[in-house]
């Protein structure tokens, strides 16, 4: 198959022409200027950039990854496969012993089979002072043989597990995730200054949704957000979705860590995709009023219903860049920066790569999405 687009937009660069040919279910050659053959898809004046990886999402088009069935989790991937996510990390939240263990291993099943891409633990491990959306009577202190009982049901798919650092044996669990291959995450957590250090030399390397639901910036305790941000080991999720954060910190973050450690997530929820209405997300009802979640009966937001290319748009467009150079960084935030922490052969367009790639129009809406090479339905 050989594809033809005004500009594709790689790690390395923009080709404008662009072409690639894809085989079976990998790239086999991509270049600039004009192909040798004639192509199968001469797409014109859109944009190709390499498929969306979500490292953080809960589900959508009425699905829920904690229902843990297969009929909802592929009501998700669906959904999100058409909005460009060609890689999903699927997000548990906080849940008693029993049911974790079960979500666990219905989800390793998924990925084992292809379904997703792994699995992301958010929660029991929290703070009961930034649960967030998160039921509290599910959260509890880490213990080492519930996380050798989860890590052993989740045979090797856990990718990521978010815990508040401050916790009674919360380090030597950070240690024990990193031991198991999975990334520690730094996130639902009332944490000050020197407990965020802490467990990043623990191990920690990411930041679960900075500034939601952790202890805010202070000029004279300045908690876990400053030392998530000046750590160069770690990765920090931006929900850009217009809701979860003003888009000037949006560029503020990306100023400050660079373009290579901001990863931008969805944290998407059962209502992405979906009309308004009565959701729940894990033991909690949840309202969505004009496109924003939040916990029954009160103002804490509940996830999102974004897409990735919703987050995607958001930072080309308001990252202060021209256009050439925002498509660039958000390539890099959408897609190479979550594949690099996951530790996924995905997100960049490169020889010998997955065939995972979004065509995208002139005001950056899909209007085509390929999956290890084959062109998927619906979009």
């Amino acid at each position: 198959m050989l594809i033809t687009a005004e500009r594709i937009v790689t790690g390395t660069g923009v080709l404008s022409p662009g072409w690639l040919e894809v085989t079976g279910t990998v790239v086999t050659a991509l270049g600039s200027g004009a192909p040798a053959g004639v192509p199968e898809f001469g797409l014109g004046d859109v944009t190709i950039v390499p498929g969306f990886v979500d490292m953080h999402t809960h589900g959508g088009g009425s699905g829920a990854f904690p229902e843990a069935s297969a009929e909802s989790s592929l009501a998700s991937r669906d959904l999100h496969r058409r909005h460009g996510t060609t890689s999903m990390i699927a997000s548990l939240v906080s849940a008693h012993p029993a049911e974790l263990l079960h979500q666990v291993s219905v989800l390793a099943e998924q990925v084992q089979d292809g379904l997703l891409a792994g699995i992301h633990l958010e929660g029991p491990w929290l703070s009961s002072h930034r649960c967030g959306a998160h039921d509290p009577t599910s959260l509890r202190d880490p213990d080492p043989a519930e996380l050798d009982a989860v890590f052993a049901a989740g045979r090797g798919t856990i990718r990521m597990v978010t815990i508040a650092p401050e916790l009674d044996g919360a380090l030597p669990a950070i240690a024990r995730m990193t031991d198991a291959g999975a990334v520690a995450a730094i996130g639902h957590t009332n944490a000050g200054y020197e407990q965020a250090r802490a467990g990043i030399e623990a191990g920690a390397r990411a930041a679960t949704h900075l500034f939601n639901a952790m202890r805010p910036l202070h000029h004279r305790e300045p908690g876990p957000i400053a030392a998530l941000v000046e750590d160069p080991r770690v990765t920090v999720e931006l929900i850009n979705d217009g809701v979860h954060l003003h888009p000037a910190l949006y560029r503020n973050v990306t100023d400050w860590v660079g373009p290579d450690r901001v990863a931008l997530i969805t944290d998407a929820m059962a209502a992405a995709g979906m009309s308004d209405g009565a959701y729940t997300l894990g033991a909690l009802d949840v309202d969505v009023v004009d496109g924003v979640a939040t916990v029954a009966g009160t103002d804490t937001i509940a996830g999102s219903t974004a897409t990735m290319d919703l987050v995607f748009r958001n930072a080309v467009l308001g990252c202060g860049l021209d256009r050439e150079a925002g498509l660039r960084l958000a390539v890099r935030q959408a897609c190479i920066n979550p594949a690099r922490t996951m530790g996924l052969d995905a997100g960049d367009l490169v020889v010998g790569g997955p065939a995972d790639l979004v065509v995208l129009d002139g005001d950056l809406h899909v209007t085509g999405v390929l999956h290890r090479g084959a062109w998927v339905d619906g979009v």
